[in-house]
């Protein structure tokens, strides 16, 4: 069985604030296959995990791996993922909505909160995206 593992991460300086996200795909043995980040603009740091997800699940799908195990430090969206938490605010449920899609598109899956410690790649460059946005010649 061909299983990936994705570390997401969406990080806010202030809430809301300058917001980025980082992404990293390991294979089932942790070796890194691609680690990516972005910076998304002012966000809340929900929005900004949501979105991580988002782009982390898309770029998963060149893989087609049979199995997906996602890591994120968000508990809030990982229980909101798992049926455990409602989705109440109105930007957060199409986000929602959309990573529901996407996972339902992998035959196998998971999603799973890990500490901070274990996510340091995906974090590192969601910070590194904001600090490249902030070191940028405006």
């Amino acid at each position: 069985m061909n299983t990936l593992r994705l570390f997401t991460d969406g990080a806010a300086r202030g809430n809301p604030g300058p917001a980025g996200l980082g992404i990293v795909i390991e294979d089932a043995e942790g070796k890194r296959l691609w680690g990516g980040c972005r910076y998304i603009g002012v966000a809340t740091n929900n929005r900004a995990e949501y979105l991580a997800l988002l782009e982390g699940l898309k770029a998963l799908a060149q893989w087609a791996p049979d199995r997906v195990e996602v890591f994120m430090d968000s508990l809030l969206v990982v229980e909101q993922l798992n049926g455990r938490y409602r989705v109440k605010h109105p930007d957060l449920k199409t986000l929602h909505q959309e990573a529901t899609a996407l996972l339902s598109g992998f035959a196998s899956r998971s999603v799973s909160h890990v500490r901070r410690e274990a996510n340091r790649g995906a974090d590192a460059l969601a910070n590194r995206a904001i600090d490249e946005y902030q070191q940028s010649p405006a």
